[in-house]
């Protein structure tokens, strides 16, 4: 006998506490203004405002604002994460460094700079011409062979 398995829907809407403040918006406004206490009992009135300004504007951005329907903390350590490893892609790059080491027990490196070896432009247009036909044409080189498999009979 199969057993029935309830499926959650909605797995993207967060719970609500009351109105449209979620969990996770009630909480980092919680934090900010814990903050903003603590603000308050250890520095003098006009630092405080300055202080109380600042966190809330931080809090506040931080709880409430999204960015292409992302929260706002995703986003920031998704920014974060691009600039402490970014990821460096290069097209055409001519010349490909390898290093490696002589043996095992030695601490000394070899580099070797090879060449790469580009693809002619005739070719790659010749590939692009059997992609987009499906395979219908099927290169010079297969053709040229058929041509004088018939022809020179």
């Amino acid at each position: 006998m199969q057993e029935k398995f309830v499926v959650p829907q909605f797995i993207e809407n967060e719970a609500r506490v009351f109105g449209p403040v979620t969990v996770r918006q009630f909480l980092i406004v919680i934090m900010g203004g814990l903050l903003a206490f603590i603000c308050f009992k250890l520095s003098d009135f006009t630092l405080f405002i300055l202080q109380a300004i600042l966190i809330i504007l931080f809090f506040g951005t931080l709880a409430f604002v999204k960015i292409n329907t992302m929260p706002f903390h995703f986003f920031l350590l998704n920014f974060i994460a691009s600039f402490k490893k970014p990821k460096v892609r290069i097209w055409i790059k001519e010349e490909i460094k390898i290093e490696f080491q002589k043996a095992k027990g030695e601490d000394i490196k070899e580099e070797i700079i090879k060449r790469k070896i580009l693809a002619p432009k005739k070719k790659i247009s010749e590939l692009s011409l059997i992609i987009d036909t499906g395979g219908a044409y099927r290169g010079e080189l297969d053709a040229n062979k058929e041509n004088n498999v018939t022809y020179n009979k």
